[in-house]
């Protein structure tokens, strides 16, 4: 089977399963399973695949049509310029938030020390040192299974960030500069209606926002002043219906200078604010 002949037969087997983006997914498979490079496959796409390569592609699709996110298969994802390992135990890094990234770095200076809630996977608090390494940072998460997938991409990218497992601040000591998050923020009764490859294979925990979706953004916004330095910024990713809802939040506890960011769809993204100084 030709390498053109293999992409075009995945692809259908892609969309009769549902799949969306089903030739994109079915040449990053073959890339992925078979080390073709996509300009050797514009230049030979009649070149024939091995054996080998035939079978190692084909499994891959197989669990491609089980909705098994490609990220899942490939074990990787790319954010902010840089490889970050992926598994079942923490969300896909999307590139939403990496517009939460680029805002903490208008802020985040050497020396400054920064605590990244829900750090899952660990790509804002490792994407934010490999830009600013002179910072401190510290990650947290409940889950056992993330921090351990933060560990090996920490170890991975070479940084030095200390990782803790802590229900948000319960095992938080000290005051940051600069505090940063992506919670949980769907709301319960909507988590079924998301598309499987959220719904079966991300972590329920790092969906679940409780009954409004608004839960972790209350406690946040309730507990962070005490470990906030007078002046220093919390940065929260939301969902693009909840900027006013946390905005609100925000100012009820004591934060000034809010201001909501939009993403590059024109949707609300990011919510930040500056703690009062007393």
């Amino acid at each position: 089977m030709t390498q053109r002949e293999a992409c075009r037969k995945a692809a259908k087997r892609l969309s009769q399963a549902g799949v969306p983006e089903v030739e994109l997914d079915a040449w990053y498979l073959l890339e992925w399973s078979c080390g073709v490079s996509r300009s050797h496959y514009l230049a030979y796409p009649e070149e024939e695949l091995s054996g080998e390569q035939e079978e190692r592609f084909f499994k891959a699709v197989e669990k491609r049509e089980r909705r098994i996110p490609l990220q899942h298969i490939t074990g990787e994802q790319e954010f902010m310029g840089l490889s970050f390992l992926v598994n079942g135990q923490v969300l896909i890094p999307r590139q939403d938030t990496e517009i939460l990234v680029e805002e903490a770095l208008k802020y985040l200076k050497p020396g400054m020390r920064f605590l990244d809630l829900c750090t899952g996977s660990g790509c804002i608090l490792l994407s934010l040192l490999h830009f600013c390494p002179e910072a401190q940072g510290m990650g947290s998460d409940l889950s056992v299974g993330a921090l351990e997938t933060a560990v090996r991409n920490r170890d991975r990218l070479g940084l030095s960030a200390k990782l803790v497992e802590s229900d948000l601040f319960d095992r938080i000591e000290g005051r940051y500069d600069l505090i940063v998050s992506n919670p949980p923020y769907i709301r319960r009764e909507e988590i079924s209606g998301l598309m499987d490859e959220v719904r079966l294979h991300e972590p329920f925990m790092a969906l679940n926002g409780h009954e409004d979706g608004l839960y972790f953004y209350k406690e946040i916004a309730r507990m962070s002043p005490r470990y906030l330095k007078p002046g220093g910024m919390l940065l929260l990713e939301i969902g693009c219906a909840q900027g006013e809802s946390v905005a609100g939040l925000l100012g009820e506890a004591g934060f000034d200078e809010i201001e909501t960011i939009r993403d590059l769809a024109g949707l609300d993204r990011v919510v930040r604010g500056r703690l009062a100084c007393q």
